[in-house]
């Protein structure tokens, strides 16, 4: 039985996909509560990971990564469960550093929480490790 809930969260994670997919920032910012518990766990050479928790900080995690990445090499969504307001996404994605030439797989787990129609929670779990050695440049170079 799918409940109101679920089917509104549902609708904001792929409207979440959505406009991250096309670029649109200022739409994927109006998903996002104006308090949020956003978190990226990972090495700090990878310029995205760290705590968050307001639209700006939020808007600024969105926006480095046309700054230090390549346009997506690939993605694909492997599942979406949603329970209530919770979302979980299993997905994968391809990237180039612009600053190593490396690039990197990036499967992950995104775990979205939604109340009155806005995401309040964003915790995502990414392989780091793979991430972070694409961001170092060989030795020697």
């Amino acid at each position: 039985m799918t409940t109101a809930q679920q089917r509104s969260t549902a609708a904001v994670v792929d409207a979440f996909f959505e406009r991250f997919g096309s670029g649109d920032l200022p739409g994927l910012l109006d998903l996002f509560a104006d308090r949020v518990d956003f978190r990226v766990a990972g090495s700090p050479r990878v310029p995205w990971t760290g705590t968050r928790s307001t639209r700006p900080e939020i808007s600024e995690f969105f926006q480095v990564f046309p700054e230090v990445l390549t346009a997506p090499r690939g993605f694909t969504l492997h599942a979406r469960l949603v329970d209530g307001p919770h979302a979980v996404v299993m997905a994968e994605s391809a990237f180039g550093v612009l600053a190593t030439g490396k690039t990197f797989t990036n499967a992950y787990a995104l775990h979205l929480s939604v109340e009155d129609g806005q995401i309040v929670r964003y915790h995502m779990y990414e392989d780091s490790y793979a991430i972070a050695e694409a961001f170092t440049a060989v030795s020697g170079e």
